[in-house]
């Protein structure tokens, strides 16, 4: 009966899902086990056309990403954007414009990886994001912190 109960709570704790982590994203880079981001501005001819772009990489088993703005004062919620990983990467456009009225960002990262779920939460526009004039300085930046961020990475996680 003792090895019968303890093969039960084996199973019922591979249906359980595993336990959210939820992590303080506090710059324009981030990384962590499986995933790194980094943001930056690409302004546009208005604050209408100003736009916050993320550009994140993933490893295998991260399929998608979810971002949800929060009032945390109203506890409104809504959704900025779905996206899924095509090769381990994908790109996130935000007006910077509804960062006023969601400043919290949720970055909920979901898949099959160990690492998950993870949500990254921001709290507004990092301070250090660096704002461009094209699409193409945009682009240059992104890759290249994203670059330098994978080097930190130990072989095989990202």
């Amino acid at each position: 009966m003792r090895s019968f109960l303890v093969g039960l709570f084996a199973v019922v704790g591979l249906l359980m899902p595993a336990e959210a982590k939820e992590v303080h994203g506090q710059t324009d880079a981030f990384k962590a086990p499986g995933v790194a981001m980094a943001w930056a501005v690409v302004r546009g001819a208005d604050e209408a056309r100003t736009f916050v772009v993320v550009r994140l990489r993933a490893a295998p088993g991260i399929d998608s990403v979810t971002v949800t703005g929060r009032d945390p004062f109203t506890k409104e919620e809504k959704v900025l954007q779905r996206g899924t990983f095509a090769k381990g990467r994908a790109n996130v456009r935000i007006p910077r414009a509804s960062f006023a009225d969601f400043p919290r960002t949720d970055w909920q990262l979901a898949g099959v990886s160990k690492e998950l779920p993870l949500t990254v939460f921001y709290l507004g526009v990092p301070d250090t994001t660096p704002e461009f004039a094209s699409e193409a300085q945009l682009d240059r930046y992104l890759e290249e912190r994203l670059a330098k961020l994978l080097q930190t990475i130990p072989q095989g996680i990202l």
